[in-house]
């Protein structure tokens, strides 16, 4: 079988008669100049076009993939971390031999509460942090703040811990809101990349239709939150290969506990006091903490050096153009459109799902009954059916796109029944495959919810100035959600059951009522997306002013030219400019003056309040529409300083400088239209 010939024949290579090639033109120096600078004849367009939108899909792909591993890695070193952190500070003889009387149950409890009440203010600032430094640099930076706060593990006092804390509270929204946003302007641009040929016959301002990426975006969150699921089992690897040698086991732990489930209050009330069998040694910590803190610092590495811009520059500018006042607002301004307010019940219940999982079912259920060596491996089955069932959310591919966010919701219901009613009994371990089976379906609920989330958004709010906005909102409900987890740590097990089950329900019905209004055709109510680069525009009326002012000026001073000077040989005079239009005048026609002397508008002038003209900004295909007052104000802006009334003004053309000397070498005055930039 013959090898297929290469696209493109190798540089210098002997064709069949010696050192000429197949097209009979020497090869080497004796070759003409056009055959070596030149485009090359056998040069195909279409399959480097091809190769080239290859290459930017392939991009797009190692852009997910690396924006996934790094929120997975930071994610699990955060998580094991604080896990492992907890529980030495648990034990009252570690916090004895090893801090004395520094007060380390206070500093936790100023560490929590710095990481669960400071996202309550972010909606303030998440939008203008992101439109200042940009998608891939506030995930970036989010990233180094999560590895400072593993850093300060190393010193572990009041005066790093807490503020540590705090930036991190600070960094969570902004994190996720970005990340949410940086995989959805992904799936737009492989559709871009992938349907290169239809955008090139529509041209470049026509917008693809309305929902034509959602297979890659329902792909690429699927993806991501696999990655992301993994996070938990990652974030138990300090406890099953490091902490679980140094832990009693359950017969000492839970030697005081009389009830768990939806019998328990608080959070394991009765739990011994001492659960470390042997304190770890100092050197040994430390490892644990320098490997937890390369892996943080790769999670940096891979974002900043393998996560492209979700943006082009221009796009960049753009969403900054449209002022920090409107930035701050718009969050806010978002909240009429009914879409969102029918979907806020969906996003507390995410935030109070993911807590329950890590402290009901976890503690209240799992630690409770089969005690805290086993914590570990009850957090794996959870991280394993959320990773594996987020594949599950590619199914809405060929189902409705309710289906998957309905089906994680009824998955929870179940559960949440079942849980109302089941109190194990604490040191037995014949129900423990039960704790397995509940972690791990409801891992299997989470990540339906959590993948059909982010998918509706990106599906519902496609335009690029509102996405950072719309996550910013999800992600700060689910912020406020975690914060009354928080407060409501010592309720009853029962009230936090029936609290989740009213929320979980208000939420599936809310949002089978929103999808009942689309169908219906009901118009959202959305902020009006103002256009961006106004000081461009406002820029372009002036220059067209100003060119037609001049045009008009120009073609007064050549009719008074003309009859002052003498009869003789002379350049014609050039006609004027009228590319430009009419030129902009307060005055119609017979106007003795702009305003008479009461301060009333003259009888020559347009009212103050007339109708506002359309410009058509150049670059941009919708017109601008800007008030009489405003041209008044732009049209005399150039003007200020120009020569008296009676200076001569020869053609509205540009003429070349003339010399400084005359005949006689006396200097003559210069000609022509002042220059406006």
């Amino acid at each position: 079988m013959e090898a297929e010939p290469p696209l493109y024949p190798m540089a210098g290579a002997a064709g069949p008669q010696g050192d000429e090639d197949r097209l009979g033109v020497p090869d080497g120096p004796e070759a003409p100049l056009d055959e070596l600078v030149g485009a090359y004849p056998n040069y195909n367009e279409e399959e480097e076009e091809r190769r080239y939108y290859r290459r930017k899909r392939l991009g797009v792909l190692k852009n997910v993939l690396a924006a996934s591993a790094g929120g997975m890695l930071t994610y699990g070193v955060y998580l094991g971390l604080l896990q492992m952190q907890l529980i030495l500070h648990y034990d009252e003889t570690y916090r004895e031999v090893k801090y004395g009387n520094m007060g380390l149950p206070d500093i936790d409890s100023k560490m929590l509460m710095g990481i669960n009440v400071t996202p309550i203010a972010a909606l303030l600032y998440t939008p203008v942090l992101i439109r200042f430094f940009g998608t891939k640099w506030m995930m970036f930076l989010a990233v180094g703040i999560y590895a400072l706060f593993v850093s300060t593990n190393y010193w572990e006092r009041y005066y790093t811990l807490v503020p540590s804390a705090v930036a991190l509270g600070m960094a969570i929204v902004p994190l996720w809101a970005s990340m949410g946003n940086y995989i959805t302007r992904m799936a737009q641009k492989y559709h871009e990349y992938s349907h290169y040929k239809e955008q090139d016959g529509q041209g470049l301002k026509q917008r693809p239709p309305r929902g034509s990426h959602a297979p890659y975006l329902l792909v690429f969150q699927a993806i991501f939150y696999s990655f992301f699921h993994l996070s938990f089992a990652c974030a138990q690897l300090p406890m099953i290969y490091f902490l679980n040698h140094y832990l009693y086991d359950l017969n000492h732990t839970l030697y005081n506990v009389q009830s768990c489930g939806t019998n328990s209050h608080g959070i394991l009330s009765g739990f011994n006091k001492t659960v470390l069998r042997t304190l770890p040694r100092s050197g040994n910590l430390i490892v644990v903490e320098s490997v937890l803190m390369a892996v943080a610092f790769l999670a940096m590495l891979l974002v900043l050096g393998l996560c492209g811009a979700a943006y082009r520059p221009t796009e960049e500018i753009d969403l900054r153009s449209v002022g920090w006042g409107n930035i701050f607002q718009l969050p806010f301004k978002h909240v009429r459109d009914y879409r969102l307010r029918h979907l806020v019940p969906f996003f507390i219940y995410s935030g109070f799902e993911v807590l329950f999982a890590c402290t009901g079912i976890a503690l209240g259920y799992g630690v409770c009954s089969v005690g805290l060596e086993r914590l570990a491996y009850l957090l794996v089955a959870y991280s394993l059916g959320a990773s594996a069932a987020s594949l599950l959310g590619l199914l809405g591919l060929w189902l409705p796109r309710p289906v998957p966010l309905v089906a994680g919701a009824g998955v929870h219901l179940l559960l949440t029944f079942v849980l109302f009613f089941w109190a194990p009994v604490p040191r037995v371990l014949q129900h423990s495959w039960i704790l397995y089976v509940a972690a791990a379906l409801w891992g299997v609920g989470s990540a339906l919810n959590k993948t059909g989330l982010s998918t509706l958004l990106g599906i519902l709010y496609e335009d690029k100035e509102r996405q950072d906005f719309i996550f910013t909102i999800y992600h700060w409900w689910q912020a406020v959600a975690i914060f009354t987890v928080y407060l409501g740590s010592s309720l009853p097990m029962k009230a936090k059951l029936a609290v989740l089950l009213v929320t979980l329900v208000a939420a599936a019905v809310s949002y089978l009522r929103m999808e009942q209004k689309l169908r219906r055709g009901v118009a959202p109510r959305q902020p009006a997306s103002r256009g961006p680069s106004t000081r461009c525009a406002v820029t372009a009326i002036w220059r067209r002013t100003t060119r037609t002012r001049a045009t008009r000026r120009a073609s007064m001073g050549t009719a008074r030219r003309r009859r002052r000077r003498p009869r003789g040989p002379g350049p014609a005079p050039s006609p004027p400019d009228l590319a430009a239009g009419p030129a902009p005048t307060n005055r119609r026609k017979g106007a003795t003056g702009p305003r008479s002397s009461e301060g009333s508008p003259g009888p020559g002038t347009q009212p103050p309040c007339s109708p506002a003209s359309v410009y058509h900004v150049s670059g941009r295909g919708d017109p601008l529409r800007v008030p009489s007052c405003l041209q008044r104000l732009l049209s005399l802006l150039p003007h200020i300083g120009d020569a008296p009334p009676r200076a001569r003004v020869t053609s509205g053309l540009q003429q070349p400088p003339p010399r400084r000397g005359g005949a006689l070498g006396t200097p003559q005055p210069r000609t022509g239209v002042r220059k406006h930039s």
